[in-house]
């Protein structure tokens, strides 16, 4: 994915959010999330318990990928899979 790509996309910077309000927020765009789109998540450090939350939350809802992984800066981009028209719960057709 090109910069201008990621650039183009919502983005939200939890370095500047207190630590009590991250995930909150995060999952609160997240859900907001329409089938296809994605975010950036910009952090100071790997963001790795979070996507165990949202994995264990959501399983197979959302993709996850690094775009930048430190030492200072982790980019991630954070997206909800297109929907796969199947409209049952247990997706097993």
């Amino acid at each position: 994915m090109t910069t201008a790509e990621t650039e183009s996309k919502p983005s939200i910077d939890v370095r500047t959010i207190p630590p009590v309000e991250r995930h909150p927020k995060i999952f609160g765009m997240l859900n907001a999330l329409a089938a296809g789109g994605s975010l950036v998540l910009i952090n100071d450090h790997d963001p790795r318990p979070l996507h165990y939350q949202l994995e264990a939350r959501y399983p197979g809802e959302f993709f996850w990928e690094y775009l930048e992984q430190g030492p200072d800066v982790w980019r991630v981009e954070i997206g909800r899979h297109e929907a796969s028209g199947c409209e049952c719960c247990c997706g097993s057709h």
